[in-house]
This record gives C-alpha cells, structure tokens and sequence, in this order.
C-alpha cells in the first residue's frame, strides 16, 4: 500500500537545513532544495568566462559551481568562520577552482570599484546582514556596468512564523507596518527578513535594475518528500517542475532569491 502522506513540516524541521535525516530534518526535500539551487544557479551564471565574486559565507558550493562553469571566481570567507565550524559545517580549507578572500563579506573596501561581472550572495548572507542596505551598496560599487548580483534571503513569511513559533504576538502585530524586520532565532541570533516588496526598493536605492524577484521553490516540503518517497527517481523531474513553475505570488516560500544588474 502506498504510504500516508506526511502533514506538514513544522518550522524548526524547515530551520534545519542539514537534510541528514535526524530529528524531524527533512532529508529528501533539502535534497531537492539543493538541486533546484544548483540549476537556478546554473542558469543565472553569465555565459561567456567571468569575474565573479562569492560572498556566500565560505561553504563553498556555490563558488565551486561557478568555477568548474569556467570563471574566475573570489571567494570571501568570513574571519571568524575560516577559525571555526559549527555542526554540520564543511571544514575550513580551499575551495577548487577559487582564489579565496579573508574578509569581511558585509563591507567590499578591499576590492576596487567596477571590477567584478557578477556577484553571488547565497545562503541567505544578506539576511545575516542586518545592516543589508551597506552591503548591497558594496555590492553595486564593485560590480561593473551591466553586472549582475543573484541573491537569496529569508522571506516575510518565514520570519513571521518563527515570529509565531516563539509567541512573539507584539512582533507580528507590527510587521505590516515595519520598514525592516528582525527575527530572532533560538541559537540567540537575529536575521532580517524582506517582502518581495522590500527587496525590490532595497536593490533599487543601491541604483541597482531587478530582473527578477521569485521564491527558491513554491512546491510544498510535504508534497516533496511525499513524492520522493514514493519514488527517489522523480528528483529531475521535481527539479523541472519547480523551474517551470508559474509563479504569481513573490512572497511564497521560505527564502526569496532575486537577480539585478547594474545599468550600463
């Protein structure tokens, strides 16, 4: 008989982002999450071999990536991670193909003006950010006319349901009206979270054009691992879907990923 399929995750499995399969993780759909960013990733990369800066914060997956597509990729890495690693983290050390960069990825002075083509700031970096609005100036200043920056962070919506997870009602009460938001999190740290609204008037006081502003994926975790259960085969064409998908609401999903370029 097939398999129930399962309800629906529950916050804390979605803040859990290691897909090992311990406690209520959700392996099979960080599994998908990781491939539907690969391809969106793949996709965004410029076509012909690039100076791309990476200030994803030193996991390296995403600067990797780029390089084995052919660029020339700088790849920041924060000084307080390259001396440590926390659970699950991938232990300090090069990354192939990328010339690292010990630095601080919210503040660029080390690199000169219009000198990088492209600029990737995944692992939702920027929602670490809280001062996002510095670090998105940074990142238009180095990039030359007609660059590009692909970024990725926390959306509205998972703010407000941690906000909710905590009892946080005063909080929430507030966020219609809030120009930034700030969630804090059970490890005692804080992260910023955006509409799809706010992002777009943030890329744009940087001077920067957006092309586009989607959720990472719009297919349900549930439905996911539902799918993938029932048959471990179907992750491409999971993959597929999620690429093809209409999407006609910005502000579903838990992190949000845009792509802007920097008028010519």
């Amino acid at each position: 008989m097939p398999s129930a399929q399962p309800s629906e995750p529950t916050i804390a499995s979605l803040r859990d982002t290691s897909g090992d399969g311990s406690g209520d993780s959700l392996a099979r759909y960080w599994t998908f999450y990781r491939a539907v960013a690969d391809a969106q990733l793949t996709r965004w990369l410029p076509r012909r071999p690039s100076r791309v800066l990476d200030v994803s914060g030193g996991h390296g997956h995403s600067a990797a990536q780029a390089a084995a597509a052919g660029h020339a990729v700088l790849e920041v890495r924060d000084p307080e991670r390259a001396r440590r690693t926390g659970p699950g983290d991938p232990a300090p050390g090069p990354t192939a193909g990328t010339v690292p960069l010990i630095g601080d990825s919210g503040t660029l002075s080390y690199l000169a003006d219009a000198s990088l083509d492209a600029v990737i700031a995944e692992n939702r970096v920027l929602s670490r950010h809280l001062a996002t609005e510095a670090t998105i100036g940074e990142v238009a200043r180095v990039l030359r006319p007609g660059g590009r920056v692909l970024l990725c962070v926390d959306s509205l919506t998972l703010g407000m349901a941690l906000l909710a997870e905590r009892n946080y009602w005063a909080h929430l009460s507030d966020v219609p009206s809030a120009e930034v938001v700030l969630v804090p999190w059970p490890d005692g740290t804080i992260t910023r979270s955006f509409s799809s609204h706010q992002l777009r008037e943030l890329l744009a006081e940087a001077g920067l054009e957006v092309e586009w502003i989607k959720p990472r994926t719009v297919l349900s975790p549930s439905m996911v691992e539902h799918v993938l259960t029932e048959s471990p085969r179907a992750l491409p064409r999971l993959v597929r879907t999620e690429l093809n998908a209409h999407q006609t609401d910005e502000s579903l999903g838990i992190h949000l990923l845009a792509s802007a370029r920097k008028p010519r």
